[in-house]
């Protein structure tokens, strides 16, 4: 089955894993789903994701992260630019979710990375998605 939106699919996928506890999320990989894996990684809001050479396209996994009593790292996730209408920010206009306790994901033309690094780069780019 062809996915229309796939960085759409894995953040839904990422926000049902994480309202049903699972300890692990899976889905079809490509390069960009791995750098957005990689930044809301490094972030700190997942423990860690992996790719697995299966037949016939990869699987990325991703390992949720949970405070004590299970309490949930990410309170939100949301897409914002969709392929029907993208969202482009200057540096200076890039957003500050909020009021910078979450991050927003942006593709830049350094390549993706959260908005704070991209506000010290002062670049721009497409703002992928907001993790609260």
């Amino acid at each position: 089955m062809k996915i229309t939106d796939p960085i759409s699919d894995m953040l839904t996928r990422i926000r049902n894993g994480n309202s049903a506890n699972k300890a692990t999320v899976s889905m079809p990989s490509s390069k960009v789903l791995v750098e957005v894996a990689r930044v809301i990684c490094e972030e700190g809001y997942i423990e860690g994701y992996s790719v697995e050479e299966t037949a016939p396209q990869k699987t990325l996994h991703i390992t949720l992260k949970y405070g004590e009593k299970r309490a949930k790292i990410i309170r939100g996730i949301k897409r914002i630019s969709k392929p029907g209408r993208r969202i482009y920010a200057k540096a200076e206009e890039l957003p500050r979710v909020l009021g910078g306790i979450g991050i927003a994901v942006i593709s830049t033309s350094k390549g993706m990375m959260c908005d704070r690094d991209a506000r010290k780069l002062g670049i721009g780019g497409e703002v992928i998605s907001y993790v609260w």
